[in-house]
């Protein structure tokens, strides 16, 4: 059986395009979002982020660091980060401007609060398909060691996702066996397009 997914992170494009990176490798139909205002990466305080709107090219977000302070972006792994990106897609895309594009049959998410954006967006849709879309919050903290981690968990659930003949019908089964190997607790919804 061959999916639609979605990955979706709030602003920074790490995690969500680790998971994207990975799967895409893999041969998945895989798309990547935020869901935040702005794409933000860190900057040289807390209080002084990279800030950037979504549709800029990571080409640019990449050189603008580069300029800024190539050993400050080197060293705190976002210069290594926007590569890959450049690596995968042009631009960081918006899942509230572009995802009703297209209809996924999974969606997954690295925080709660995306979780339920997502479920609110998908929920306050016309549903015209009444197709089903399974949600899953793989819970991942915003650094570049549990990206990585949280890449390949997102790989392996949806290798597993896509190797059932009936996802709708086995999900529970699925998210216990993943919960149980992994030791991770995941959140899941089946919703509809």
């Amino acid at each position: 059986m061959k999916l639609r997914y979605a990955m979706v992170c709030s602003s920074n494009q790490n995690r969500s395009m680790e998971a994207h990176s990975l799967l895409k490798k893999e041969g998945f139909d895989v798309a990547s979002y935020g869901t935040g205002q702005h794409v933000k990466l860190p900057g040289p305080s807390l209080r002084e982020p990279n800030v950037y709107d979504f549709g800029t090219p990571y080409k640019h977000m990449l050189e603008d660091l580069r300029r800024k302070d190539p050993e400050l972006y080197r060293r705190n792994g976002i210069l290594p980060m926007l590569k890959r990106n450049i690596g995968v897609k042009t631009a960081p895309q918006r899942w509230q401007e572009n995802a009703a594009d297209g209809i996924f049959d999974v969606v997954l998410t690295f925080e709660e609060k995306v979780f339920d954006m997502v479920l609110e967006d998908i929920h306050n849709r016309s549903h015209v398909y009444y197709k089903s879309v399974l949600i899953v919050n793989l819970e991942v903290k915003d650094n570049h060691e549990e990206a990585a981690i949280g890449g390949r968990l997102a790989l392996l659930l949806c290798q597993e996702i896509e190797s059932t003949e009936n996802w709708e019908e086995y999900v529970d089964e699925i998210i216990v066996n993943f919960e149980r190997i992994h030791h991770r607790k995941l959140l899941y919804n089946i919703s509809f397009y």
